[in-house]
């Protein structure tokens, strides 16, 4: 019988993924570490135990996001090949997920116009005799509307401009820039050492940011005029970013924004080309910041990418 199988039959993506996620945690004791405790590692992921205890039971429904198992497997110092396997894996069960069944709907009610009527006051959580009142408080409220307007003169320019902001307001636009720096893991180190890539630095990824990185991001700064302190923030995330559309040819900037998206919960992957997936990916994660749908991986887009992400890790 192999891992996959279970009496006979293939397992299920998410009882496998645990049991990855538990024999991780049960083998991170080695090289003369302990293993740490779930209430010590829940605090580092971010999350409560109790969901940690779930994620690491294979006879429970509860299945660890991708984000949670790159997390695990940096923190325990998994073997490097289980990583791949763990994350689709995590994407299978995701896939598997089905949405609760519908509650029995209220018994048919005779046909009818009175009847379509009253089923639909029911559906609107209303009974059917509030018609009447409703109606004449329609009514009244459509007279006072009219009066008021016609004794409050109407205003342009300035007003109007205050109202489009006040509906139009982009947060994800005005959020800051997260500051990257040495002794960062996971996905700002990973994203930092992609771009660098991007824009000629041959640095390892391997989602730490370590004195390579660093060293990098210092050469990077000095030779657009920044002060090379090694961090990347807002001076430097605006240079180190590559707008990424149909015409770019840099595949490791296509290939952070393909990461930066599926962990800030959009699908999508990861391939280093710009693919109509890859676009649909952005429209789809633009349109939910409030941001312009174009499909292109702008500034304003990489800004909103990363404030996207999880919490901060550090070594």
């Amino acid at each position: 019988m192999t891992d996959n199988t279970v009496a006979g039959h293939e397992e299920q993506p998410g009882r496998a993924l645990a049991g990855l996620l538990r024999n991780w945690w049960e083998s991170s004791a080695r090289d003369g570490r302990e293993k740490p405790t779930q209430q010590s590692l829940a605090k580092r992921l971010g999350i409560d135990q109790t969901t940690l205890s779930r994620y690491l039971n294979p006879a429970h429904a509860s299945n660890a996001p991708g984000r949670i198992v790159e997390q695990l497997h940096t923190a325990l110092r998994a073997p490097a090949d289980d990583l791949d396997r763990a994350l689709a894996l995590a994407r299978a069960a995701a896939a598997g997920k089905r949405p609760a069944a519908a509650a029995p709907g209220p018994a048919a009610a005779p046909a009818g116009p009175s009847a379509d009527r009253d089923a639909a006051a029911r559906r609107r959580g209303r009974s059917p005799v509030a018609y009447p009142a409703l109606a004449v408080a329609s009514l009244l409220l459509l007279v006072l509307g009219g009066f008021v307007w016609w004794l409050v003169p109407t205003t342009t320019g300035q007003s109007d401009a205050k109202g489009t902001a006040g509906v139009s307001d982009r947060p994800s636009e005005g959020a800051d820039w997260p500051l990257a720096r040495k002794g960062n893991v996971l996905w700002k180190a990973r994203t930092v050492q992609l771009l660098l890539r991007a824009n000629g630095f041959d640095v390892k990824v391997d989602a730490d940011y370590g004195p390579a990185t660093a060293q990098a991001v210092k050469k990077f700064q000095a030779a657009h005029g920044l002060t090379p302190d090694g961090k990347v923030g807002k001076d430097t995330w605006p240079l180190l970013v590559i707008t990424v559309d149909s015409r770019t040819t840099e595949p490791d900037a296509i290939t952070a924004v393909q990461y930066l998206l599926h962990h800030a919960g959009v699908p999508t992957d990861s391939t280093g080309t710009y693919t109509p997936s890859t676009m649909r990916s952005l429209k789809e994660f633009q349109e939910s910041r409030n941001l312009p749908v174009t499909g292109v991986g702008d500034e304003a887009t990489w800004r909103a990418l990363l404030n996207a992400q999880g919490p901060d890790q550090h070594k």
